[in-house]
């Protein structure tokens, strides 16, 4: 039996196919209301199913957040399993933004959940949290492995909090953001023509250029829109590695909702400017 094609070879193929947007599925109650449906399970198919339909056959990636769904029991993570399979049927890769992380046998578990290729919630590739140290997230990375699909660790993250954690300094002189991203390019060496394991790095940080984004693999840079940053600044942050890049926006693009036509139309224009800020890197 032949390999599964790894997560890394198939987001490169769709991000020159179709551009590096992701947009996020993020049911927020708020969306929901501004969308004028009710905030239950009926309000949350219709909305997850109408951004399924405007984006999963033109955009590289779509992004549920799983909390959104899960603070409706199973009948919300019944919508999630419907909303992953519907959108990997219409072409998009599915990156599920869950920032999963622990240890042993309950790391295992919750790789079996998103990870295993017969798992209902299976996604080309997951988000999680390292910091019970980088070597907690190995179940995740071998299932990975296995099965063609990815993961994206939390690195240098948008909020302000992350700070603390992620700029602590370790013995070596190291920060803990500058570690997790050399155990990614350690990951992902010789990979071709891009690795399957990537860092979240936010796209309202600034100048990262004290920081070696070149993991060899994607960096998933949340914060583009309704956080502040904007497509024009990737370069800037990302330097030589803008060209990896997958960057995200939700809000900016779902309010534009419940028409089909106008959410095409706001992905469209942040895909255009987004291919706009990396030929002015190149």
């Amino acid at each position: 039996m032949s390999s599964p094609e790894p997560f890394g070879a198939r987001l490169r193929r769709a991000m020159d196919e179709r551009g590096p947007l992701c947009v996020g599925i993020d049911p927020h109650a708020s969306l929901l209301t501004e969308w004028g449906l009710n905030d239950d399970v009926a309000g949350l198919e219709w909305f997850s199913r109408t951004v399924v339909e405007a984006m999963a056959d033109r955009v590289a990636v779509l992004k549920p957040q799983s909390a959104f769904f899960e603070r409706f029991g199973s009948r919300g993570v019944a919508v999630l399993e419907r909303t992953v399979a519907a959108a990997r049927a219409a072409g998009a890769l599915v990156v599920m933004d869950a920032k999963r992380g622990d240890i042993g046998s309950t790391m295992a578990a919750y790789a079996e959940t998103f990870l295993h290729k017969d798992a209902p919630l299976f996604s080309d590739a997951l988000t999680v949290s390292p910091y019970l140290g980088y070597g907690s997230l190995s179940p995740a990375v071998a299932l990975a492995r296995e099965n063609g699909a990815g993961l994206f660790v939390l690195a240098l993250t948008s909020n302000p909090e992350g700070g603390e954690v992620q700029h602590a300094v370790r013995a070596d002189g190291r920060d803990v953001a500058a570690t997790m991203l050399a155990h990614l390019a350690a990951e992902n060496a010789g990979e071709e023509p891009l690795g399957s394991f990537g860092a979240v790095v936010g796209a309202t940080l600034g100048d990262l250029s004290s920081y070696d984004l070149a993991v060899n693999g994607p960096l998933l840079a949340p914060g583009i829109g309704a956080q502040g940053a904007t497509p024009a600044d990737l370069p800037n942050v990302f330097g030589a590695a803008v060209h990896n890049v997958v960057p995200n926006v939700s809000r900016g693009v779902l309010r534009h909702g419940p028409d089909t036509g106008a959410l095409r139309t706001a992905a469209e224009r942040f895909a255009k400017e987004v291919q706009a800020a990396v030929v002015r890197a190149e």
